[in-house]
């Protein structure tokens, strides 16, 4: 049987008095064009124990600031481990957050094996990214795990869990289980709590759980034109250049190890949550794409032209879009798709039509209102392109068939929303 890919782990949170409203921040990769955040965070969270102290904001990457915040955080990692950090949890965390619009996501936090976890496109491993990774982002990122004491993860991992077998069970038995933490997030986040999950009986109820989610028949039954892969168990939903970055850590220092020391090794794992993309509570809304320096008519034009080319068939496919400018919006159907899902289909048309044009451009937009506003200005012509909506399985099957997603291909809540650094773990 293969070794899981998601396990318990020994994980640090300061005493239980620390107010999360100062210990816990949100994600680094948030609000980088809106300083005055961090500034407000800073104000926060200035003087107290605070995960702010402990990671670089990428609004600070390439500034002047960057070298002295680095130094910062290294002797502040170090004292938060003998000082601050003075419960361990030997399991998981289960997390409730409460949402922006009253929903409440369920988690489960612990350990990604990261020898289970390959970003390489094509790569069948058991953990795998939803989107293309940009490997160029990693170099600053790494250069902030090399010689890190501790981590603490914005990451959310997806699983595929539509018998709700994984997480649900441990939420419906939380009023048996010690409470870590209760309390409002910085700046808006909405409240977080988090139970611990030691019992040795509902470890093995989670083991099980991710024992029948990896079970090659089993996917082979739910993907039947992917029977005979690897079953993939977990999909990046969030952070996927984090995880990134954890792993091409761990395949630079893996080298150094003696063997037996590398399957022990804590930089081995990257702590990180786990949520149903089945969970009421888990939004995915597609991004959209506005085409700028063409009309919505001549962008019509060239892909029914690209489609046809392709060959096949002449009747209409399930892939399908608006498409719109200031002149109004109309269905489009595609013949011929090149892939999956009908972003990977729009990327690839893009891929062959923007170098050709390069009087045009594309911006990569949230929410329809916006992209159609911005396909009605007069000032110049723009196109918007209105993709459907993503349904919960529509990023497995996106990723399982495909690969990996297009970039920019799906957004998981609001920015406020995103994961807040609250637990931590020792990695080197």
């Amino acid at each position: 049987m293969p070794q899981p890919c998601f396990v318990p782990a020994e994980i640090l949170l300061p005493a239980a008095q620390t107010p999360l409203e100062t210990w816990a921040c949100i994600a680094v990769d948030q609000f980088t064009a809106q300083p005055e955040y961090w500034q407000r965070a800073e104000a926060l969270a200035a003087g107290q124990p605070s995960t702010l102290h402990i990671v670089l904001p990428e609004a600070y990457l390439g500034t002047p600031q960057q070298a002295a915040r680095l130094e910062a955080i290294r002797h502040t990692m170090a004292d938060y481990r003998q000082n601050v950090l003075t419960r361990c949890v030997h399991g998981y965390v289960y997390v409730e957050r409460t949402q922006m619009d009253g929903s409440v996501r369920q988690g489960l936090v612990g350990a990604i094996d990261l020898e289970a976890y390959d970003y390489t496109p094509g790569a069948r491993a058991a953990i795998r990214p939803s989107e293309r990774t940009v490997v160029e982002r990693i170099p600053p990122r790494l250069a902030m795990r090399r010689g890190a004491a501790l981590e603490t993860p914005h990451i959310l991992m997806l699983a595929d869990d539509a018998n709700q077998t994984l997480i649900e069970p441990v939420g419906a038995r939380k009023d048996s289980l010690p409470l870590l933490y209760d309390g409002q997030l910085m700046l808006g986040g909405g409240r977080l709590r988090g139970w611990a999950v030691e019992d040795p009986a509902l470890i093995a109820q989670i083991d099980a759980a991710l024992a029948a989610l990896a079970d090659p028949d089993a996917f082979a039954k739910r993907w039947p034109a992917a029977a005979g892969q690897p079953p993939m168990v977990l999909a990046v939903g969030d952070g996927n250049h984090s995880l990134a970055t954890a792993k091409a850590y761990w395949e630079e220092l893996k080298p150094t190890l003696p063997e037996a020391e590398r399957a022990r090794h804590p930089a081995r794992w990257c702590l990180a949550e786990v949520c149903n993309v089945h969970s009421p509570a888990i939004e995915i809304e597609p991004i959209h794409r506005v085409v700028f320096g063409v009309t919505a008519q001549e962008l019509l034009q060239a892909i029914d032209l690209w489609d046809k080319a392709r060959g096949g068939s002449a009747v209409p496919s399930a892939q399908r879009f608006r498409l719109a400018d200031r002149q109004g919006e109309q269905l489009v159907a595609l013949q011929n798709p090149p892939a999956p899902l009908t972003v990977g289909s729009i990327e690839a048309f893009l891929a062959d039509w923007l170098p050709r044009h390069p009087q045009a451009s594309v911006d990569y937009i949230h929410g329809a209102s916006t992209a159609l506003a911005l396909a009605a200005r007069p000032e110049r012509p723009a196109a918007a392109i209105l993709l459907p909506d993503l349904a919960k399985g529509d990023l497995f099957r996106g990723v399982v068939l495909g690969g990996v997603l297009p970039r920019k291909t799906f957004s998981m809540g609001h920015a406020e929303e995103k994961r807040y650094y609250n637990e931590c773990r020792v990695i080197g």
